[in-house]
């Protein structure tokens, strides 16, 4: 089965189209780590692919952390002496400080500027920022803007909720023939950020539908959580599915035109750090693959001592970064076609290399069989004659029964799809065996 071939048949031009029109459909939302917004996103996915929404109550004791208060906001804005609405929440949602508590004052303007949040570095962006776990109230805006706000009185409105609610999260389970998992984890709490992480999100939700209703050696699990909190919440409540886990992908930022970049699971050489690097070898331009440390998406939760999972983070511009990080400049222009479509294809070739990891056993070990009289030395077509030829050697030669197909595309230089296939041509010509289910 190659899931790989398939897509590559598929104009990725319009591939990349759907994509950024599933982003455009969630970018207006006003996302947080819960309530509406998240909810909103989870039931926009949940008309693309089937997923289990879980509710957790505020207050829940997940290891070290509590689930917090739920904050919902309906409006927000600063009025300036004049009368003139000069900073608009409706108007876009990166301007009011997430979960700020609500207010509704008038004050002088020295004593609302504590309040204010700019980038001096990009003054005319809008700046992202949250006060997750220390109750505040506070606007972004334009550094320019700023600048010019006259001395004076302003009306100052968060209308907004914090209160007993719900963390909420999103899981779509694929059923393989084994019950050991792959996980794809995704943040989805971010409000008007398209590369981080309308990117991730439209990518997943792309790549569960292209896996829905196959015949999977694996079963997947796609889940759609705030960050932090959520990974945290969804592995307290699953601390021993967890255990089921074999390979996972923690999908961000994704969308951008830097190049790709794989950081590697806390164990280093688990078979999703090599599946990751050999695709980006092969699929990706100048690919950079980097050391894990404990610091950046959801990868950490996964990879926290405890659990330990064979967890990786595929990126292309590594978050923090690049200037548009957690700004507005990180908006549907930022993000483009090709680069998520391209992005869904790795991940699709990662996928392709984990379904089809298997070891075989050379029934001919004695010496090269003889591939002619077999009609195996020659092309099938698609392929240069010398890889095609070269990949059934090299899998001939290390079908020991200890080397995985991977080992041996690692070890070949070749791509995995043509020792994949090599494989699949010699084991239906009864030149190997099985000898491992995946």
């Amino acid at each position: 089965m190659s899931f790989l071939s398939e897509f590559e048949q598929n104009d990725l031009a319009v591939i990349g189209r759907e994509l950024h029109a599933f982003a455009a459909d969630l970018y207006p939302i006003c996302r947080s780590i819960s309530g509406q917004g998240i909810r909103q996103t989870l039931e926009y996915i949940g008309r693309r692919i089937p997923l289990e929404i879980s509710e957790v109550p505020s207050g829940t004791r997940v290891f070290d952390w509590t689930v917090p208060k739920e904050w919902n906001i309906r409006d927000a804005y600063i009025k300036g002496p004049d009368g003139t609405k000069i900073v608009d929440f409706q108007r876009c949602n990166l301007h009011v400080l997430n979960y700020g508590t609500p207010v509704h004052q008038t004050m002088p303007l020295s004593d609302l500027k504590p309040h204010l949040f700019t980038l001096p570095e990009h003054p005319g962006w809008i700046p992202y920022r949250t006060s997750y776990y220390q109750e505040n109230w506070g606007f972004c805006l334009a550094h320019d803007q700023m600048l010019a706000l006259p001395e004076g009185d302003y009306e100052v409105c968060i209308d907004s909720t914090l209160e007993d609610g719900h963390l909420t999260y999103g899981e779509c389970y694929l059923p393989g023939r084994s019950t050991d998992e792959v996980l794809i984890s995704c943040h989805s709490c971010h409000p008007s950020l398209a590369n981080d992480n309308l990117s991730g999100i439209s990518v997943a939700t792309a790549l569960a539908r292209l896996l829905s209703g196959r015949a999977l050696s694996y079963s997947y699990r796609f889940v759609f959580i705030p960050g932090t909190i959520g990974a945290i919440t969804w592995l307290a409540r699953n601390t021993e599915a967890a255990k089921r886990i074999r390979h996972g992908l923690v999908l961000t930022c994704i969308g951008d035109g830097g190049g790709f970049h794989y950081k590697k699971s806390r164990r280093g050489d688990a078979e999703i750090d090599r599946a990751a690097a050999h695709v980006l070898r092969h699929y990706g331009e100048s690919p950079e693959i980097l050391e894990f440390s404990p610091y950046g998406y959801d990868e950490r939760q996964y990879c926290s001592p405890g659990f330990n999972l064979p967890v990786g983070c595929l990126m292309r511009s590594v978050w923090g970064s690049f200037p548009e990080y957690h700004t507005s400049a990180d908006n549907l222009d930022f993000i483009q076609p090709l680069q998520l479509a391209e992005s869904l294809r790795v991940c699709t070739a990662i996928a392709d290399v984990l379904e089809n990891n298997r070891k075989y056993c050379n029934q001919n070990p004695y010496c090269e069989p003889q591939l002619g009289r077999r009609n195996l030395y020659r092309s099938t077509g698609g392929v240069a004659v010398g890889t095609e030829i070269s990949a059934r050697l090299w899998v001939l030669n290390f079908s020991d029964g200890q080397h995985s197909l991977l080992d041996i595309a690692e070890r070949s230089g070749l791509p995995f799809p043509a020792i994949r296939d090599a494989a699949g041509l010699l084991h239906e010509a009864g030149l190997l065996k099985a000898t491992s289910p995946l």
